[in-house]
């Protein structure tokens, strides 16, 4: 069966059942290797994408869900010229929050959306973006690093 997903702003056929997950979609099927498997359950956030600009797990959402939806990838984040995933990505490199790297594209994808919700102008709190941030895990441990990012990330943006 063919579902169509709109991801980084442009239409794609996927040939899969409608119970895959988002997950595979993207990286089996369309090639895009950005969002990461960890889990497969919902619980590190190594797979997060947004959709309808917030944060889920695309290990557990299937495509029948997502379509008619607006998707969008780490790819996008990163390379596109969203402001906010601009102020994420120079954090990111400015506080140097990548260790080994596996789970970045999760912590980015949900510092991102949790960023896009912060009132313009408002500085969130430690708690706030822990709070946020509370579903994506790193092995390595640069949760201090993550913090400071998204704050920082958050002050350009103020």
């Amino acid at each position: 069966m063919t579902t169509t997903l709109h991801i980084n702003g442009r239409d794609r056929q996927v040939d899969a059942d409608p119970s895959t997950p988002i997950l595979w979609a993207l990286r089996d099927t369309l090639g895009m290797t950005g969002t990461k498997f960890g889990c497969g359950a919902a619980l590190c956030g190594a797979c997060t994408v947004h959709l309808n600009g917030q944060a889920i797990r695309s290990c557990i959402t299937p495509i029948s869900a997502a379509a008619g939806q607006k998707i969008t990838t780490i790819e996008a984040v990163t390379e596109g010229s969203d402001k906010v995933g601009k102020a994420v990505r120079a954090a990111w490199v400015k506080h140097d929050v990548a260790q080994c790297g596996y789970c970045q594209s999760g912590q980015i994808m949900s510092a991102t959306a949790f960023l896009k919700s912060v009132p313009a102008g408002k500085l969130p709190s430690e708690t706030e973006i822990d709070s946020a941030m509370a579903g994506n895990i790193c092995r390595c441990g640069t949760y201090a690093r993550i913090r400071v990012a998204v704050a920082d990330a958050a002050k350009s943006l103020a």
